[in-house]
């Protein structure tokens, strides 16, 4: 296996990607503020984009951006994930030194998903984070196992732990194994909106009145408003910072 950056293998992208985003849920897929910012992104921070290949097989990859931070909680990027993004490409355009990267995104191919490789991309971005001399790495994770718990609170999810110590979701307990800890929640981290129709498109559910609504794969509830044909989903993450 190998580390390489994703705009290296211009032959590895669409389809040979196409695997790693089986896991996510179609809504998920269209986040506005992502697809806005992705070509922004790509060109203003590839060398924290990275593929870990088996031959020429994608089994992860892993991104993250460069934005200025002062280390205390309470100035952490506001929105979370849509946030930070907004914030590093904004800053970049401006000429501000980041001194803190922000990873946006770690994808284990589902097939090859148990084995550890989402710690091998994570790590590779934290080396790339101290080569660029930045001083701080942060995450504002969406812990997959609290889609089944869509009514509690993500302060309440943050404290649920095992008997050993460690978190009850797999995805934190990776960041944990690699030395990361909690910070807290990150309010409407990642908003989607639609009409009704693509909200029952995307979830494969009808929608037959206003209210809110529980959703495979979401971490919140959906408000779904037939009057105004709108659905809008407000997703918090949960952020935590590494070594």
């Amino acid at each position: 296996m190998e580390i390489v950056p994703n705009g290296e293998r211009p032959d590895l992208q669409g389809s040979a990607q196409a695997p790693l985003r089986d896991g996510w849920p179609a809504f998920v897929l269209r986040a506005p503020v992502s697809a806005r910012c992705r070509d922004a992104v790509a060109a203003y921070f590839p060398d924290f984009d990275v593929l870990l290949l088996e031959g020429d097989t994608v089994l992860a990859r892993a991104t993250a951006v460069a934005l200025r931070w002062d280390g205390r909680t309470s100035t952490l990027p506001e929105g979370g994930y849509d946030g930070a993004l907004v914030a590093s490409v904004a800053e970049h355009e401006r000429g501000v030194v980041p001194d803190t990267l922000c990873v946006v995104s770690a994808t284990v191919r589902s097939d090859r998903t148990g084995g550890g490789l989402a710690g091998v991309v994570l790590t590779a971005l934290r080396e790339r984070a101290v080569a660029a001399g930045l001083e701080r790495v942060i995450v504002p994770v969406r812990p997959a196992l609290k889609a089944r718990y869509p009514l509690a609170s993500m302060d309440d999810f943050a404290g649920w732990t095992r008997e050993d110590g460690l978190h009850l979701d797999p995805w934190i307990r990776t960041h944990q194994r690699l030395g990361a800890v909690i910070l807290g929640p990150a309010p409407r981290s990642m908003v989607v909106t639609g009409p009704v129709a693509e909200w029952e498109r995307w979830t494969g559910m009808a929608f037959p009145q206003s209210g809110r609504y529980v959703v495979a794969g979401g971490l919140d509830l959906v408000a779904i408003d037939r009057e105004r044909d709108q659905g809008v989903y407000e997703e918090t993450n949960l952020w935590m910072r590494h070594r």
